[in-house]
């Protein structure tokens, strides 16, 4: 990965059973990328964890939810200068051995974002629980005729242009409406396949009926609200 800094940026709520197993990968795995854990509120032990063990953390009074746990680990990237940041799970469903190749296919492809897609060669299941993937891939092809096979995914590697928007702006959240708006602003998006583990505990930001309204909300946005956006 030569000089480049690299951060991970790990959002966590009610990650107690997780964080642990998480670090750890990332320090085995990953041992020359830095790492900061965004503690978005919790109440569990989550934040006495990262205190236990000395871990890199900013603590949330309040629960922000992802996007605003997420801005806050950007920032903390602009802030100190990062080359890449990536959005890393705290749930143990990311795996670290992929950040390093990540980066290789940001690089060679002169790539803006890269995604760690489940599905870049691998065909998408056809489930319930596939289909709203399939219909926000759908809407993000009609407004970019371009495909992204993943576009829920939250394990995305942001360059340094990338770092300052998303620090900064208050309407850049880690979405694929965002995604859908960059590449339409030209900037170049790569899936790169990966493996994802299954959550073994803890909470999901999103439950069934906030998945629900999630899909619809994300459809809605890159069909006409992204229009309405000026460039950066």
């Amino acid at each position: 990965m030569g000089r480049n800094r690299i951060l991970a940026v790990i959002p966590a709520y009610n990650e107690q059973d997780n964080i642990v197993s998480t670090i750890e990968d990332l320090r085995k795995c990953a041992p020359g990328i830095d790492y900061v854990v965004i503690n978005d509120g919790s109440k569990d032990r989550t934040l006495d964890i990262c205190k236990e063990r000395g871990y890199n953390y900013v603590s949330l009074p309040v629960n922000l939810g992802l996007a605003g746990a997420f801005q806050t680990g950007m920032r903390y990237a602009y802030e100190h200068d990062y080359d890449y940041a990536i959005q890393f799970d705290a749930d143990g469903q990311h795996s670290a051995a992929y950040i390093e190749e990540m980066v290789k296919v940001a690089q060679r492809a002169e790539a803006n974002i890269v995604i760690g897609s489940r599905f870049a060669t691998q065909k998408k299941p056809i489930s319930a629980r596939m289909a709203g993937s399939v219909l926000i891939s759908a809407m993000i092809f009609l407004t970019t005729h371009k495909h992204i096979q993943d576009p829920t995914s939250g394990m995305r590697l942001f360059d340094k242009t990338m770092i300052p928007l998303f620090a900064n702006e208050l309407d850049f959240g880690p979405e694929p409406d965002t995604i859908s708006l960059l590449m339409r602003w030209g900037y170049k998006v790569e899936e790169m396949q990966v493996e994802m583990r299954e959550r073994v505990a803890g909470e999901s930001y999103l439950n069934f009926t906030k998945s629900v309204a999630y899909m619809l909300r994300m459809s809605i946005s890159i069909l006409l609200v992204q229009w309405f956006r000026r460039k950066k």
